[in-house]
């Protein structure tokens, strides 16, 4: 067997599907791009229609299988209606990203009932509705991949974590618990977890220069995490050789958690 027919064993996602929340902008977009790169068609799904045609037309002019949906996960119809348009296009998928979220950053104090249940309904409630909607089905043909994209918020509490923390602290538990449903069956579930990468949700962080500073000196790596720091990661537990690999959180954070 020749290196490139082992790797594409491993690696390849060829014949997969793959449907991608928040894959118009940011990390999501980077994992959506790793992913088509990587052969799987891909349906990106997200609120703003230039971002996903600006996203589907640069996958589709470097030949890779992409569609685009545009949602509101914010409420339970609008996932379950994004959920039935992204399995019509190439069928039903076989990996699943979340990587929509928001994050309004008021003081814990200041959290009304609206965003709460604003930042839940993103950041939790879609996730968990996505995976009852696709992780069935991959139970039942046997193989499937449901990643999610957490924050380090999710393990300590910095700049205003408020509601968004807590959101996001659930969804690594959320991965758990559908990792012991569905793991039995082939389906893998994952959480990736950034240190401060500037993106669109980082945005008001990002025009502080000494803060933003500060935080990649925090890094053992010594710089801020780009998107496209997310593909391999994504592909390897999107793939075959993630196979072994389930409940489990990865930090993709250049050791910011532990510096």
């Amino acid at each position: 067997m020749t290196s490139q027919n082992y790797l594409s064993a491993l690696f390849s996602l060829e014949g997969r599907v793959a449907v991608v929340t928040g894959g118009s902008s940011g990390i999501g977009r980077a994992v959506a791009g790793a992913l088509a790169r990587a052969g799987a068609g891909v349906v990106v799904v997200a609120r703003g229609e230039a971002e996903l045609a600006a996203t589907v037309a640069e996958l589709t002019a470097d030949g890779c299988r992409a569609a685009r949906v545009v949602a509101d996960l914010g409420t339970r119809a609008g996932v379950r209606e994004a959920a039935e348009r992204a399995a019509a296009v190439f069928g039903e998928p076989d990996i699943l990203v979340n990587s929509a979220g928001i994050n309004l950053r008021p003081p814990m104090d200041e959290v009304t009932d609206d965003v709460w249940d604003a930042t839940m309904a993103v950041n939790l409630e879609a996730p968990h509705l996505l995976g009852l909607r696709f992780g069935p089905g991959m139970a039942e043909r046997g193989f499937g991949r449901i990643i999610h994209v957490s924050s380090q918020q999710a393990h300590r509490a910095f700049v205003r974590s408020g509601a968004y923390g807590v959101s996001k602290g659930a969804l690594e538990s959320l991965a758990r618990s559908q990792a012991e449903a569905w793991s039995p069956h082939g389906v893998t579930c994952n959480t990736l977890v950034p240190g401060f990468v500037m993106t669109p949700l980082n945005a008001r962080l990002s025009t502080d220069p000494d803060q933003v500073a500060a935080l990649a000196a925090r890094t053992l790596i010594g710089r801020n995490g780009l998107a496209d720091d997310f593909a391999g990661a994504a592909v390897f537990l999107a793939s075959r050789a993630s196979a072994y690999v389930t409940g489990q959180t990865l930090f993709v954070d250049g050791e910011f958690s532990v510096h």
